[in-house]
């Protein structure tokens, strides 16, 4: 098993270095192989993402990821190295669990969601462009058959295992503005549409995004798997991650059909970074997804049951309203699986 480990820009080195020490613990055998992406890599080298990363990173069975920094202002020369990933790997399937439990800061019980978002296109094309003199500003939102058709199917596909595990019926929102965004959001609601055919054992539900943003807030146990554009996917993630203990605790995976890469979702967090006290559990959980991913369940379950032991024993970081270090909480998992 060869990993790809990218720990980036801010708290991405912190929480990646707990991350592998977790891998290390549970899969001693993987290779693990340390590249570079992010701001820093842009300062030194003129590009984000490198091509020795990009060559390691397809040269790996997976990726973890840790964050990057990247300006809010247009600079020459500079892409998103995780969007150039997901792009140039072909990752068109990034999935975001939400569960809450007991152990969470959570204001509801009882929520165990998947967001499937479509990974590769939306307004996420990168077709941008300044007409008159600069005075307009565009963005073409890009929608596909093909594109809309392959997300569906990994929803359903994934709806119907959830169904078979949890032993519960199966269901999957499609969540678009069709109404409005007739041409491209109603091409991609007609395309999973036509997929949902062939699962017919699956409920299937309609819900626009603003309808769909305010039930994520209210009442996310309504949910199963949801599937959507890549910004709507994009926002309706992070609102529905305070239902699974805020961003601090979110873990996603981008999927391809022989490549995955997974990152916690927290970005770096420039504020902390240095300072030891970033929560490394969303990145660990990226751990026990690749496990899962990789097909080696008996040390995911392990992990996650380790996990769940330090969300109630302890330590906590800052941001669950504790002082614990990044360390520490690493240790108390590790402390856990032994």
């Amino acid at each position: 098993m060869r990993i790809c480990v990218i720990p980036g820009d801010g708290i991405g080195p912190e929480v990646m270095g707990a991350a592998t020490r977790v891998l290390r613990a549970l899969a001693p055998d993987a290779e693990l192989h340390e590249a570079m992406a992010g701001w820093g890599a842009f300062e030194r080298h003129g590009t984000a993402l490198p091509e020795p990363t990009l060559a390691a990173a397809r040269n790996a069975d997976a990726i973890l990821f840790g964050a990057v920094a990247s300006p809010s202002h247009a600079v020459p020369g500079y892409r998103s190295p995780i969007v150039q990933l997901r792009r140039d790997l072909d990752l068109y399937a990034n999935l975001r669990p939400v569960t809450s439990g007991a152990n969470l800061a959570s204001p509801t019980e009882g929520c165990d969601l998947v967001i499937v978002r479509e990974n590769t296109e939306g307004l996420y094309a990168g077709r941008e462009r300044l007409e008159d003199d600069g005075a307009t500003a565009i963005a073409e939102r890009v929608i596909t058959r093909r594109a809309s058709a392959r997300i569906a199917r990994a929803a359903f596909e994934l709806a119907r295992r959830r169904a078979t595990d949890l032993g519960r019926p199966g269901r999957v929102t499609i969540v678009h503005k069709a109404n409005v965004l007739r041409v491209s959001d109603g091409l991609f609601r007609e395309t999973v549409l036509t997929v949902a055919r062939d699962f017919p054992e699956l409920a299937v539900e309609e819900a626009l995004v603003d309808v769909a943003a305010m039930r994520l807030a209210q009442s996310p146990a309504r949910f199963d798997v949801l599937v959507t554009t890549n910004l709507f996917g994009d926002i309706l993630s992070d609102v529905a991650c305070i239902h699974g203990g805020g961003l601090g605790l979110a873990a996603s995976a981008n999927l391809g059909d022989s490549r995955g890469l997974f990152e916690p979702v927290h970005g770096a967090a420039p504020d902390i970074a240095g300072r030891g006290i970033a929560n490394p559990l969303a990145a660990i959980t990226c751990v026990a997804m690749l496990l899962e991913w990789r097909g080696r369940p008996e040390p995911a379950a392990r992990l996650r049951a380790a996990i769940a032991a330090t969300l109630r024993d302890g330590p906590r970081t800052p941001d669950r309203g504790g002082d614990g270090t990044t360390a520490a909480v690493t240790d108390a998992v590790l402390a856990q699986l032994a």
